[in-house]
């Protein structure tokens, strides 16, 4: 497939979705998914979406902050691990479209020499994501590489369908983005992270995100260079892991830079229709040089049959 020669933020993705929901991926409903042990109750209600800071990104649509209602609901402490979507995949057989594919995006530093020779794609733009054969959600970094130590790591590589697909058989479904920034935000009005406005707060790291000089020197400040466990640091105050920094994660929106400035301000849920999905909350990747999107009013978009090694997801369900 022909990859897309610009990208926007450290997102690679493919230049136009060729499969969409209903084109023939398996869409299991069995609801055999875990327990909803680590679903949380979110109360709903009014809250200030968006930002006007001048650090946010305009393009991306940050902006206007807007008073917008939303009904309660439940969602995941954490984003699925690759223990869960293992688990998935055993009970149905599930194959992702990486798998399907054949490749998937994994960014350069993290693949090892060998794989390396044996790259021949990258992207224009972002040379430093590379097109790796075999990368999937069980090789992250490609054919040589395992979960070994990971089990409890998001699960990467998942495209937008694929989560959906998760989400189908769990009983769950994914957050709208107005979801997702209300319990991202945990109760805190208009702060610039889910923790307040200090990104260090006492000198402490409280999110997986880039330190050193973008893209060749990531000092690993925060004791990791790639994913670390989807529970890990500090929760915000709803009890939501990892929301800023970590892996990007799938919202069930269609990304418009500028529908939400109209669209209904009560349980909005974007654009009818659209060529890109909506993520939110940054990934290990984020710096403040060059992808500042660990805030937690930030947003960014890929297509639905997308997968990156900097990509999850975590469920929601209706209260």
């Amino acid at each position: 497939m022909e990859l897309e020669k610009k990208s926007g933020c450290c997102l690679p993705k493919k230049q136009k979705s060729t499969v969409s929901q209903s084109s023939g991926l398996s869409v299991v409903k069995s609801c055999k998914g875990s327990s909803d042990k680590n679903a949380i109750y979110v109360p709903g209600g009014e809250f200030l979406m968006g930002t006007d800071d001048p650090e946010g990104y305009k393009d991306d649509g940050e902006g206007p902050v807007r008073k917008v209602k939303v009904d309660p609901f439940y969602i995941d402490a954490c984003t699925v691990t690759n223990s869960q979507f293992e688990e998935f995949v055993s009970d149905t057989g599930y194959k992702t479209e990486a798998e399907i594919y054949n490749w998937s995006f994994v960014f350069h530093s993290l693949v090892s020499y060998e794989t390396r020779t044996k790259v021949t794609q990258f992207v224009q733009q972002t040379p430093w994501w590379l097109v790796v054969n075999g990368a999937n959600w069980r090789h992250p970094e490609g054919p040589d590489s395992t979960l070994k130590d990971r089990l409890d790591h998001p699960v990467v590589h998942v495209s937008w369908n694929d989560a959906i697909a998760y989400c189908n058989w769990a009983g769950k479904r994914l957050p709208t983005e107005a979801e997702w920034e209300f319990a991202a935000r945990g109760g805190l009005e208009q702060k610039k992270y889910a923790w307040g406005d200090e990104l260090l707060p006492n000198g402490q790291y409280y999110a997986n995100i880039w330190q050193g000089q973008f893209p060749n020197e990531n000092r690993r400040l925060d004791g990791y260079k790639g994913t670390a466990p989807a529970r890990s640091f500090p929760p915000n105050k709803y009890g939501l892991y990892n929301v800023s920094g970590n892996v990007w994660e799938w919202c069930s929106d269609w990304f418009s830079p500028t529908y939400h400035i109209y669209d209904t301000k009560e349980n909005p849920k974007g654009i009818p229709n659209g060529t890109s999905k909506v993520i939110r909350g940054g990934s290990y990747l984020c710096h403040e040089s060059y992808c500042n999107r660990y805030r937690v009013a930030s947003r960014s978009s890929s297509t639905p049959d997308s997968s990156t090694g900097h990509m999850g997801f975590r469920c929601a369900k209706d209260a």
